[in-house]
């Protein structure tokens, strides 16, 4: 398991023990994990998005104390919220990372999973390289809004 997972998963933890929010000093956790604060700050940048469900408030100095809020939506905003943050072209590393997001927050099963990987991975997408992302970005929107529940 790299760094970056090990302190999301340690991260989440902490949100099963506490609820909804959490508080955390970056420098407290960069030692426990014996990593750099910018480690730290990667983590939280790319694996508690909005986009992903979550709000966090950093605050600089005094260690860097960082608030971390899950914000509690349905299944049907949740996907709103991501196809919304979406843009015109999306890797298929963003898309594992959505998929995997989702699976953790329990918006998808893992039939689900495996098709939208399926459907938005560069196997299936045998065009030229530069049109890749931007056909991705569509596929992936379009079978998110078909998941939406009425």
């Amino acid at each position: 398991m790299r760094m970056s997972d090990m302190i999301e998963e340690f991260i989440k933890e902490l949100f099963s023990e506490d609820g909804d929010y959490i508080e955390i000093q970056r420098n407290d956790l960069a030692q426990h994990f014996n990593c750099v604060p910018s480690q730290i700050n990667y983590v939280i940048a790319t694996r508690f998005k909005p986009s992903q469900g979550y709000y966090v408030e950093s605050r600089r100095g005094g260690g860097g104390h960082i608030k971390i809020k899950k914000i509690n939506i349905t299944k049907s905003n949740y996907l709103m919220h991501a196809i919304a943050s979406i843009e015109n072209t999306i890797t298929a590393q963003e898309v594992d990372i959505f998929i995997s997001n989702f699976l953790s927050e329990g918006i998808i099963n893992g039939t689900e999973a495996k098709l939208l990987k399926v459907a938005t991975s560069d196997n299936v997408l045998t065009i030229p390289q530069e049109m890749k992302d931007n056909i991705r970005a569509n596929i992936f929107k379009n079978m998110l809004i078909n998941l939406v529940e009425d």
